[in-house]
């Protein structure tokens, strides 16, 4: 799920078969460590196999543990054979893994009997080459840890020079923002050539700070939060000039907190007044970029069913800062499972599986596929079902619903085409039926930061799954799932923020996912597809109106601030 997207070759062994994990595992609350038990329940594998699971039951019972964690033992193993720039494990879009993970992909579903298209696109690649360092070098040494202290802009370069301020610093801030530091050249008048320039949000973009500090020969930036209540820590920003464009600036950029940032400021104005050597700063910020770069969908199409009435089934297949295995290998997982188990089946309504890329960076393969769609061929689409997410350790039962509240923030923060509200209840309530019949309570989450945003947004019912990401967890969660309060996966207990958008961590690996909870929700994900695929309430009426082009793709992450 598409939280803080990233703007972000060795050949690969891709894995036909891995050890199978037992079929089934025993319920516990969320956060519970797994326990995986093998039990009779249902057809033996060979047999789902190959009979033709035509009905919801039948498909839900052929949905397996051990056939979901041999797709994920895959990835993983893709992931593993196929370093990024940083050697880190990777599947992330426009590198080798993630193109591995396309092939891997496509090639079961030709096996399967499907026809198999990979759709291109463009996009623009960033990828850090190695771990990005900042550290005061004089008067008191000192290594910023990333993340922790600071994050560093998307921006290439290396700086070693002593610190200045630029103007329109306000310090003791006040209650609310009003700090307009380096937003114009002015706030540059005297500066010296070649030094790091200090600037404190607020005012404009972080990009204009950066142009402006750029034009007057600063050799970095560091950029501080403003003080003000809710904007004190460290901050983590997009680089947008005053225009709405992207920049990758040629010198690096840091962001860190108020509490880093004043002190700087104070250590450069004692060595002032005091007439002594100004702080020293290294800032090392390396990168790959490519404005150009190459990026794939897959779209598998069942051979029948009506080509009038389509129900979309998708995953992204992109991973963010790594592996992504549980965001989102456990979801493209989930749909090619049940793609598989139902291959026999000769659907009422054509069935188009799709693995989108570059969801991490702003939905950027379904935003295109929605885009590029002529106003015929999106019409004949009735229904978008999305898996993002499935396997979360301290999880939710999320089930997504257009008029439900964002999993961050837990507000509703966007509104869609009135006509996708009623229909999209439709598999919603599949979800919930199924859910409430394992004894599984249900939350209803939004389709912002997933695929099926991109749907809603172009008029298209939708629903799907999803278990939860990053931090936090609250306590009326709790309440209804067990499990703990703050990280939904990676460290727990803890509120450090996960694995899946924390970058410098790597470590959404199959650990980070539990077989137990993927299982469950991806039945409950197969009784949506299952009934959907012959559903007439919703799509055997004429087609619902479509609206076009309403959701470009986003021009820089989302959750970044870009000022």
């Amino acid at each position: 799920m598409s939280h803080r997207p990233r703007w972000l070759s060795r050949p690969v062994t891709i894995l036909a078969a891995g050890a199978a994990l037992v079929t089934a595992v025993t319920t516990a609350p969320a956060g519970a460590a797994p326990s995986v038990a093998r039990i009779a329940e249902g057809p033996s594998g060979q047999g789902c196999a190959h009979r033709v699971n035509d009905t919801p039951e039948k498909l839900v019972e052929c949905v397996r543990t051990e056939d979901l964690w041999r797709h994920m033992k895959a990835f993983q193993a893709i992931a593993d054979a196929n370093p990024g720039p940083d050697g880190h494990a990777s599947r992330n879009s426009g590198e080798p893994g993630y193109k591995a993970s396309v092939d891997y992909v496509a090639g079961l579903m030709r096996q399967a009997g499907y026809d198999v298209t990979v759709q291109p696109y463009k996009f623009f690649y960033f990828a850090y080459t190695a771990t990005p360092t900042f550290r005061e070098v004089s008067p008191t040494p000192h290594d910023y840890k990333v993340v922790d202290d600071w994050n560093p802009g998307q921006a290439t370069g290396t700086a070693s020079a002593a610190l200045q301020p630029a103007g329109g610093i306000v310090i003791p801030p006040t209650p609310t923002s009003s700090s307009k530091s380096g937003c114009t050249a002015a706030d540059f008048s005297g500066f010296t050539a070649g030094r790091v320039a200090l600037v404190q949000r607020g005012g404009c973009n972080y990009g204009v700070k950066v142009l402006n500090a750029q034009a007057a020969g600063a050799s970095g930036v560091v950029v501080f939060n403003e003080g003000n209540p809710g904007r004190t820590g460290v901050i983590s920003g997009s680089l947008i000039d005053g225009n709405g464009n992207r920049i990758v600036p040629t010198i690096p950029v840091s962001f860190t907190s108020f509490a880093t940032g004043s002190d700087l400021l104070n250590q450069y104005q004692q060595a002032t007044s005091g007439g002594t050597a100004l702080p020293v700063l290294n800032l090392d910020v390396k990168a790959k970029v490519d404005p150009n770069a190459d990026d794939y969908n897959v779209i598998a199409e069942s051979k029948g069913g009506d080509p009038n009435h389509v129900v979309v089934v998708d995953a992204h297949l992109d991973a963010i800062y790594g592996a992504g295995m549980l965001d989102n290998a456990s979801g493209s997982a989930t749909i090619l499972n049940i793609a598989q188990l139902i291959r026999k089946v000769t659907p009422r309504n054509k069935l188009r599986f799709i693995w989108f890329g570059g969801e991490e960076l702003g939905e950027l393969g379904s935003s295109f596929y929605v885009n590029n769609l002529s106003p015929a061929e999106l019409a004949k689409i009735g229904y978008d079902l999305d898996a993002d997410v499935t396997a979360t350790k301290n999880y939710d039962v999320g089930v997504l619903d257009p008029a439900g509240v964002d999993l961050f923030g837990r507000t509703v923060t966007e509104q869609f085409p009135p006509q996708v509200y009623e229909p999209s209840k439709v598999a919603r309530d599949l979800g919930v039926q199924y859910f409430t019949s394992i004894g599984k309570n249900h939350i209803f989450f939004s389709p912002v930061g997933t695929d099926a945003e991109q749907f809603n947004l172009a008029g298209v019912p939708a629903s799907g799954v999803l278990t939860g990401q990053d931090c936090c967890k609250l306590q009326s969660d709790v309440d209804l799932f067990g499990g703990t309060l703050g990280n939904f996966e990676g460290n727990i207990p803890s509120s450090d923020g996960g694995c899946v958008d924390n970058p410098f961590r790597w470590c959404d690996n199959l650990d980070n996912n539990d077989p137990k909870v993927m299982t469950f929700m991806s039945k409950g994900f197969a009784k949506m597809v299952g009934t959907m695929a012959f559903d007439t309430t919703v799509l055997g009426s004429s087609a619902n109106p479509r609206v076009h082009a309403v959701a470009p793709a986003k021009s820089h992450p989302r959750g970044a601030p870009s000022s």
